[in-house]
């Protein structure tokens, strides 16, 4: 049964998460400002008072830490490129962190991606055909767009690498994180270096909530490999 605390914050994070959307959908960016800074402190003290093993926490933790500091970085990018190469070097360690978790996941089951090779090509084909299709708008960004995109598909390919190696529905909610990671980002590369299109900015919010909010869900449903408490 859930504890009353992580209740709150689930909810909490849940209100925080649907006030931000329609903000967004209905173009308020002041409101969008106030409110997104809001979402990742909701998810960590989520994680805090869930009843997970505490260096499986850190972790996470530390990545949802840069994924605030993203988040407030990336809501100043209109003033100055630095603040959007500062967001995504502070996303890019969030996914760094996330690798590290599901890398750490120990058990003697045999990786998805060993059944299902076909899977990882999917990933890497996907990779390099954003990148391709990005490149010729990326100007000076090649290098660190394209290290991203290597770093995402990573984490996709990670979550995949466990998926048989723990129950459900912890699995199912890593690799619906990742994928969801993977959408929201490729959407904002999309709207900020081709073109622009209509629901972009709430596809961007949309998935991303959705991915952050999984992922954490499965760290806290995660019960069998998981680094031990200390």
């Amino acid at each position: 049964m859930m504890k009353p605390a992580s209740k709150f914050f689930t909810i909490l994070f849940l209100i925080v998460a649907c006030i931000d959307n329609v903000a967004v959908f209905y173009g308020s960016t002041i409101t969008h400002a106030a409110i997104k800074p809001l979402l990742m402190p909701a998810l960590l003290l989520l994680l805090v008072f869930s009843h997970t093993a505490a260096r499986a926490k850190k972790i996470i933790i530390t990545g949802l830490i840069f994924s605030f500091l993203g988040d407030v970085f990336l809501l100043f990018e209109s003033n100055a490129p630095l603040f959007f190469m500062a967001g995504l070097s502070c996303f890019l360690i969030t996914h760094i962190c996330y690798i590290i978790y599901f890398l750490n996941i120990k058990s003697a089951l045999p990786s998805l991606l060993q059944k299902q090779p076909w899977m990882a090509a999917l990933v890497a084909g996907y990779c390099v055909s954003l990148v391709l299709f990005l490149n010729p708008y990326l100007a000076n960004l090649k290098i660190p767009v394209t290290l991203y995109a290597v770093v995402i598909c990573m984490m996709i390919l990670c979550s995949l690498h466990v998926f048989l190696k723990i129950t459900k529905p912890a699995n199912i909610l890593f690799v619906a994180g990742a994928l969801f990671f993977a959408a929201s980002d490729s959407i904002l590369a999309i709207n900020k270096f081709y073109k622009p299109f209509a629901a972009a900015n709430v596809l961007i919010i949309l998935t991303y909530c959705t991915a952050q909010f999984c992922i954490v869900q499965g760290v806290i449903k995660n019960r069998i490999g998981t680094l031990p408490a200390t």
